[in-house]
């Protein structure tokens, strides 16, 4: 569910992953770079999601 929503909004997501001040710093940079080139670096952040989502997975498969 986390990697869909990483699709839409990907601060939240990571956000979501327990990544507090990566999603703060992600959301700011996310917004203007969003507006000022058209969507054309929204993968970049979706990539960036989806590889911290996968950390703390495995992070907790670790821990088990």
């Amino acid at each position: 569910m986390n990697y869909v929503l990483a699709l839409f909004l990907p601060p939240l997501s990571i956000l979501l992953a327990g990544r507090i001040f990566t999603s703060i710093i992600t959301f700011i940079i996310w917004v203007p770079a969003i507006i000022f080139s058209g969507g054309l670096t929204h993968p970049m952040f979706i990539l960036l999601a989806w590889i911290l989502i996968y950390q703390s997975h495995a992070d907790r498969r670790d821990r088990y």
